[in-house]
């Protein structure tokens, strides 16, 4: 395998980790790249199968967290579905305008404005903004935690 192949697949996952930080930068399919850029550069010799699949399950499982779990920490927080995919899209749009400090208070203060108007009580609608923002924090941890054992798999991969 060439040192290039090998730089390229290690950017990739690198890359991976520092996306599942920056909004627009998908961690989990960059890390995801990386690993079969690998994989392909060995002939699909290395990482083993079973490896593979693993590695795969948990890129797939970052990228569910990374889209889904603001959602679904609204959900559990008692918002309704409307709310939740609007509020998304919110939080979208003004991370474009504002980066991630447009997304949380594009996802907060719309759950918030939107179960204050569904409810008529300011403490229900503060609670389930509150659990959907803990939720995208706490999804970007996850995402940064998986992206990391990603990265470290495959440096064992490529020791052992």
């Amino acid at each position: 395998m060439s040192e290039a192949t090998t730089l390229l697949a290690f950017a990739l996952l690198a890359l991976g980790v520092v996306g599942a930080v920056l909004p627009l930068l998908p961690g989990a399919l960059l890390s995801l790249a990386g690993v079969y850029v690998y994989w392909w550069g060995t002939g699909y010799a290395d990482p083993t199968l079973v490896v593979l699949v693993g590695l795969t399950l948990v890129g797939v499982a970052t990228a569910l967290v990374d889209y889904f779990g603001g959602a679904i920490a609204a959900r559990t927080g008692g918002a309704s579905v409307a709310t939740t995919a609007i509020a998304a899209t919110a939080g979208v749009l003004l991370m474009l305008v504002s980066g991630p400090v447009g997304l949380l208070v594009g996802v907060a203060g719309t759950v918030f404005v939107l179960e204050y108007g569904r409810h008529r009580d300011p403490r229900a609608g503060a609670r389930t903004a509150l659990y959907a923002t803990v939720g995208v924090l706490a999804s970007t941890v996850v995402q940064v935690l998986l992206t990391l054992a990603m990265l470290a798999a495959m440096v064992v991969v490529v020791l052992v």
